[in-house]
């Protein structure tokens, strides 16, 4: 069910962004300037942040790193409005020519289908979390018709935890959304490309584009975030589409291939083709010069940073993936064209089709659905050395300077992210509000010592909270320490709390990470700790042993195979 229905999104998406553009385009006139390029993306974004804002009312944007955190921290749910709101503002966004992806809004699309239906059926976590991943595996598969890279997508970036036994339902969902995709769209190849028969000669050509890639990697990942940040500090929402849309129109206008998706020039270069800028472009004029062609692509791969990152923060809904896929190629036609042009000969096509996967590798850190989804949309497995050689090369490259890849990076930097390591996971996983225990009696600092035996009759408890007068944590009482003083009657009225009381010898804030949780328990070396908020208004105990039995609970958790 999950496969099928977002087989049918991707078509959908598909068809409405095609649609939308070929109704745009029926009026332009075939020769002079793409004059239209200097306002259509920037209505397709103010129609796209209208809807957002007034309709959706909620932030939709950055698909895949939302699916992530609902994983991650929400349990696997996704509200209901994202099976459709993704789709329809993207389909805006990119149909008038928004310079970003449909991939990640049909990822999002995808996991919310599959996180709503197992919430339906009233599945656990894990439950729904396979059926969130069924989605986005789906999703991936109906756009692209690439089952195996649905699946391989699915296992690198989403789930953290699967087993050999959990690859059925994911497999199933990924044929069921290529079938459908083959139904409406046919079974040619997304990118059906010439290609030149693989040559052991040119192997040191693709290590040199896989350290290429590499770097060309790290500069797409950290541009578009620093970007992102600074871009996304300008309160004002309309002021930014105003900046962020004319920046985008006079980006497309000099260079035209950044138009949309630029899937439109990936097809012309995969098959030796000319994209026909003369006189389209002001700056068609370098064309005419043979070194003038490579600086002319070099300016495109580095412009689709800021054009993609002006239509995302001025109010476009679209993602990284398909623009990835798209600087890829326009580096590999890059190094190709360079080094033939000093004197070696290399299969151009061939390099603009590993270049992306040289380039998803590094920023998605995702090496193995490269691979495969490259080979997968342009039949090209005959070149599956250099695909295997130069994605390794590119994802070892970025991984010496950046830990994270583009979706995973501000996760982890906010400690959230789930990882291949099952003891990290169910850190991420559990939550420190579930833990507190407030059973411990509490007493005020200024109390007797008299009140603080009539409390110990009445609990068993082996501590107790010290407080003032405003609920602050003060101390506690460790019952066993103070027993000679709490067994000697002649203090019950001498002594008071303050005289007894202990320092904790550390503090739990409310909604820290687990990680930091059992740092501190591990260097105490305490058997509980107490859990304040920020004012140090004292919320309960935190013991090692309720910290321990949640860990195994959640870890079976996520191991069970049910």
């Amino acid at each position: 069910m999950v496969g099928v229905l977002s087989g049918c999104a991707a078509v959908i998406l598909d068809w409405a962004i095609h649609a939308l553009r070929h109704l745009l385009e029926r009026g332009f006139s075939g020769g002079g300037y793409d004059w239209q390029y200097l306002i259509l993306p920037g209505i397709g974004m103010l129609i796209s942040l209208l809807l957002v804002r007034y309709v959706v009312k909620d932030n939709i944007g950055h698909g895949v790193t939302k699916a992530l955190l609902a994983i991650s921290r929400g349990d696997s749910k996704i509200k209901p409005h994202n099976t459709w709101s993704s789709m329809l503002t993207s389909s805006i966004t990119i149909g008038f020519g928004g310079s970003v992806g449909a991939e990640a809004p049909i990822v999002y699309t995808g996991a919310a289908i599959g996180s709503n239906i197992g919430r339906a059926f009233g599945l656990s976590y894990r439950g729904i979390t396979m059926l969130l991943g069924c989605g986005a595996a789906g999703a991936v598969a109906g756009i692209f018709k690439a089952p195996l890279a649905g699946v391989l997508f699915t296992l690198e970036i989403l789930l953290f935890n699967v087993s050999l036994q959990s690859l059925l339902p994911l497999l199933v969902s990924t044929i069921s959304a290529t079938v459908v995709s083959y139904i409406f769209r046919g079974q040619t190849p997304v990118f059906a490309c010439t290609l030149t028969p693989f040559s052991m000669v040119n192997l040191p050509f693709y290590i040199i584009l896989g350290v290429v890639g590499g770097f060309g990697s790290l500069y797409f990942l950290r541009t578009t975030l620093q970007l992102e940040d600074r871009i996304g500090k300008t309160l004002n929402p309309y002021l930014r589409w105003g900046v962020c849309a004319l920046a985008l129109g006079l980006l497309i206008f000099l260079f035209p291939p950044l138009y949309g998706e630029g899937y439109d020039s990936l097809g012309a270069l995969l098959n030796g083709q000319d994209l026909a800028l003369e006189g389209r472009s002001v700056l068609s004029f370098l064309l005419d010069w043979k070194w003038g062609v490579p600086l002319f692509f070099a300016l495109i791969f580095f412009l689709k940073v800021l054009a993609m990152t002006a239509t995302n923060a001025g109010g476009g809904v679209g993602g990284t993936f398909g623009p990835t896929l798209f600087a890829g190629a326009i580096l590999g036609f890059v190094v190709a064209r360079s080094l033939n042009l000093l004197g070696a000969s290399v299969p151009e096509q061939n390099f603009v089709l590993v270049g992306m996967a040289a380039l998803m590798a590094g920023v998605m850190q995702a090496p193995m659905t490269a691979i495969f989804l490259i080979a997968e949309i342009s039949g090209g497995y005959a070149l599956l050395i250099p695909l295997i050689l130069t994605a390794t090369v590119a994802f070892g490259t970025v991984r010496i300077f950046e830990k994270y890849s583009i979706y995973t990076k501000r996760i982890a930097q906010s400690g959230d992210l789930l990882t291949h390591d099952s003891d990290q996971a169910v850190l991420t996983l559990m939550h420190v509000d579930s833990l507190i225990r407030d059973k411990y009696p509490r007493v005020q600092i200024d109390a007797t010592v008299r009140e603080v035996v009539n409390l110990v009759s009445d609990t068993d408890a082996a501590v107790m909270a010290v407080l003032d007068s405003k609920g602050r944590f003060q101390g506690l009482v460790d019952i066993a320490n103070a027993r000679r003083v709490l067994f000697d009657a002649s203090k019950y009225d001498a002594l008071h709390v303050y005289n007894i009381m202990e320092s904790a010898p550390d503090y739990i804030y409310a909604g820290e990470k687990m990680e930091s949780v059992m740092a501190k328990f591990d260097r105490t070396g305490a058997w509980r700790l107490p859990v304040v908020d920020r004012d140090r208004r004292y919320l309960g105990f935190i013991s090692r042993s309720r910290l321990l039995t949640a860990y195994r609970q959640e870890l079976k958790e996520i191991a069970s195979e049910d």
